[in-house]
């Protein structure tokens, strides 16, 4: 979409932005809540070890720690019943292949209830911000809305069946209930687990180059952003430099994919415009090609995506929201371990999970300022949301960028007479998950994982700390395709 426009310069109306935006935005934040409470929580929280503790002591301290209604003892029991019905069947369901009582596993018993209390609360959190996304999608996953110079959604405020504003107040009720879970149980949990796992910070640093996209655009043509984006080398804030726009050519012209350790034919090292697929399987093999993963760099050096990257980098140009969050995690995180933890302390597994979750909160903010614009530009009258898109002869390239929950997507297109000619997407988990690049340098997984320590080799837990700190998404880094035609999948719809 955005490759496209870009290739053809097309602008998008203001409305169609904003909307864009909410939906980017309230699916960022349902990504970010499950991610911590459903899938990498479960690293560092015993649900076995929850039922040993003190539901009133429990809910004492959920209760000393933010003023979330749902820590009420009563609450805090409920849920502790529901996990006893789960352990009691012998059947632990969504719970039943974690590490429990592992010795890596330290939080102490009230701890890990009031995160497995905070678990099930999330199912509903989580439900609740992504009706924002079906609301302005029609559905949610694979909306519908989208086209390329703007979206499909007709606002008329005089209209049942259109955005009016009846569906426009509802969409803040839901934003702001997600807001009052983020920022009293999220951010709070967040620097709980990292306060207790200090010494965390010490583990995971990997690759220290990040780079991140400005997103969440303000105007027509993309020059203007509510969140800033660049790249830090070296882990260097003070050396930051912005992405200004989406013509901007610092990024398009600094990004490659190297294949060298990946199945597929050949051994180059292009820009994506540039780029083909071919996959060649050879088996895995320890110092040629082990991975369906490519390798991208920045400049010729791996970099690290994702919200640690972006934290960080809108944390370095200045971002007010940004900077407070981290400052105020920071504080909560070393009053609870007694020490004094900086902003240094991120650049680790236990820093991307907390910048996960500081993004959430930056995120919140965002939203509820889409909303106003939004709102504000329809009551001037203007209610256009499509620029209607035409495809001169010729040859035109273009790329897009978004960043994404798990770091910075994008889309590169080559367009030949009104025809896609090549297309290629750069996503966050092939920058992350990457192998060895064409200078043989590490992605950002393998290099994270070195000098991790671990207790017990046939249960690695520690291992999936750091990977799972990542958010992985193989399925998006992959690209495959089968030259034969062969029938892979059949899927019927009931």
């Amino acid at each position: 979409m955005r490759s496209v426009e870009n290739a053809l310069g097309l602008e998008v109306p203001l409305n169609a932005q904003y909307i864009r935006n909410l939906m980017m935005g309230a699916h960022a934040t349902h990504d970010h809540i499950v991610h911590f409470y459903h899938l990498g929580a479960l690293d560092w929280v015993d649900i076995v070890s929850a039922l040993k503790a003190d539901a009133k002591a429990t809910a004492k301290l959920g209760q000393s720690l933010s003023s979330w209604a749902g820590n009420s003892y009563q609450a805090v029991k409920e849920s502790q019943d529901r996990l006893k019905t789960f352990v009691g069947s012998g059947q632990l369901g969504v719970y039943g292949s974690g590490y429990w009582g592992h010795p890596a596993m330290t939080l102490p018993p009230e701890v890990n209830m009031l995160a497995a209390h905070h678990y099930l609360q999330a199912l509903e959190q989580q439900r609740e911000i992504n009706k924002v996304v079906g609301i302005l999608g029609s559905k949610t996953p694979h909306i519908q809305n989208v086209a390329v110079g703007g979206v499909a959604n007709a606002i008329n405020l005089d209209s049942q069946s259109t955005l009016n504003m009846e569906r426009l107040y509802y969409i803040k009720t839901l934003i702001d209930k997600a807001g009052d879970f983020v920022k009293n149980v999220l951010l709070v949990d967040t620097a709980a687990v990292a306060a207790f796992y200090a010494g965390w910070t010490g583990h995971g640093k990997g690759v220290v180059n990040y780079l991140s996209a400005p997103d969440m655009p303000m105007d027509t043509k993309g020059t203007e952003f509510a969140l800033p984006g660049g790249y830090i080398p070296n882990g260097d804030v003070s050396k930051f430099t912005p992405i200004k726009s989406y013509q901007d050519k610092f990024f398009r012209d600094n990004v490659k994919e190297s294949i060298k350790h990946s199945w597929y034919d050949g051994d180059w090292d292009r820009h994506p415009f540039e780029e083909e697929t071919e996959p060649k399987y050879t088996d895995f093999q320890d110092n040629g090609k082990y991975s369906w993963v490519k390798s991208p760099t920045f400049k010729g050096e791996p970099a690290q995506v994702g919200p640690l990257a972006n934290v960080l980098c809108m944390y370095a140009a200045g971002h007010k929201g940004t900077q407070k969050y981290v400052h105020s995690m920071l504080d909560t995180i070393s009053s609870l371990a007694k020490t004094k933890v900086g902003v240094g302390a991120l650049h680790s597994t236990i820093g991307r999970i907390g910048a996960r979750s500081i993004r959430c909160a930056v995120l919140y903010d965002t939203l509820v300022g889409q909303w106003e614009a939004l709102v504000e530009n329809i009551s001037k009258g203007d209610v256009s949301t499509f620029n209607a898109p035409t495809f001169p002869s010729g040859e035109q390239m273009g790329h897009g960028f978004h960043e994404a929950p798990r770091g910075i997507l994008s889309h590169w297109i080559v367009i030949k007479n009104g025809k896609i000619k090549n297309y290629q997407a750069v996503v966050p988990s092939t920058w992350n998950a990457g192998p060895r690049n064409s200078k043989d340098a590490l992605g950002p997984y393998e290099a994270a994982l070195i000098g991790t320590p671990v207790k017990d080799p046939k249960k690695p837990l520690e291992v999936l700390r750091t990977v799972h700190s990542f958010d992985p998404c193989l399925a998006c880094a992959i690209h495959v395709v089968d030259k034969n035609n062969n029938e892979i999948v059949k899927v019927k719809a009931v």
